[in-house]
């Protein structure tokens, strides 16, 4: 298989599965849109194995263990029959991706694999809700969420940044700070889901400080509470992932003029995302909130607007 092709199987791949971040690909010149769909075909194959519950989690350990050996050994030789490690590798060597990055962002893929609790900074916490009792994995503090956060989404932007391109070093603590913001975001409208997965991603000091016990959180997820009883604790949580949004205005003037529109559609959508939640008073718990499609295309036209004023002035 040529690279050409293996770009194009993981562009099909992106195209297909990458919700939000496929808007911002498509107003990236070809070869940095080529290179981000290699990024997230690696990264939506980790999260497929991680998040595959038609298998025990023991027996996912095992597959995502011998995948990785399988990358690792593509990563070293250069050769491999896997279009998505073909053009990884070539991704890194063009983009100066250090192997660091890339390890650090499978490592928060698979975080969630770890079902003991013995992941850093989490607790078990056991409840019984209408007669079911369910014990779940709950972050102590903001500290330990933060390192979830820059694991699962502030690394993803930092190996971004090397593909959209910078000097200014400042660059990479704006995108760590602007990966936070998106997780925080994700965290809020996935409270219900998480919850369903034994996962509670809101601090176990946040839900004290809002007077919110995991119980209450929990009859709300189930319908069996009225959603105002936690809605403090998120707005508090949204105020939080605002303040980190503010990053990603003082990163986008830093990145390569080719690739700002990319930044400014995504950070659209999802500060999009964060503020339709908070439009509907925090209640993520009867939908799942979202951006409708006609927004997204509206912000891609304007980002492809902005792609072309851009490479005028280059």
């Amino acid at each position: 298989m040529t690279i050409v092709e293996a770009y194009a199987v993981c562009a099909g791949i992106a195209q297909r599965e990458a919700k939000n971040f496929y808007y911002s690909f498509r107003v990236l010149p070809e070869h940095k849109r080529n290179a981000m769909c290699a990024v997230y075909a690696f990264m939506r194959r980790a999260d497929d194995i991680s998040d595959d519950e038609t298998l025990p989690v023991a027996e996912r350990r095992v597959v995502m263990g011998d995948w990785l050996e399988a990358w690792r050994a593509a990563r070293r030789s250069g050769v491999s029959e896997d279009p998505v490690f073909l053009a990884l590798n070539d991704t890194q060597k063009r983009f100066a991706i250090p192997d660091a990055l890339l390890e650090d962002l499978v490592r928060g893929t698979t975080m969630d694999l770890d079902i003991e609790g013995s992941q850093a900074g989490m607790v078990s916490v056991t409840e019984t809700v209408a007669d079911k009792t369910q014990t779940l994995q709950v972050y102590q503090d903001f500290e330990g969420l933060y390192r979830y956060c820059y694991l699962v989404a502030s690394v993803v932007g930092l190996v971004c940044i090397r593909i959209f391109g910078y000097t200014d070093p400042r660059a990479e603590d704006l995108a760590e700070k602007t990966g936070v913001a998106f997780q925080l975001t994700n965290i809020l409208r996935d409270v219900s889901e998480d919850a369903e997965r034994g996962r509670i991603y809101l601090p176990l000091q946040d839900l004290s400080a809002g007077r919110v016990e995991v119980k209450q959180l929990l009859q709300v997820v189930r319908r069996e509470a009225e959603t105002k009883v936690v809605r403090s604790l998120l707005a508090q949580e949204a105020a939080r992932a605002l303040v980190y949004y503010a990053a990603a205005e003082e990163l986008l003037p830093l990145i390569d003029k080719d690739s700002r529109a990319a930044l400014w559609v995504l950070v659209t959508i999802y500060r999009g995302l964060l503020e339709r939640i908070m439009a509907k008073n925090y209640d993520v718990f009867s939908e799942r909130v979202s951006v409708p499609t006609s927004r997204k295309l509206m912000i891609l036209a304007q980002g492809m607007g902005m792609a072309v004023r851009n490479r005028m002035v280059s």
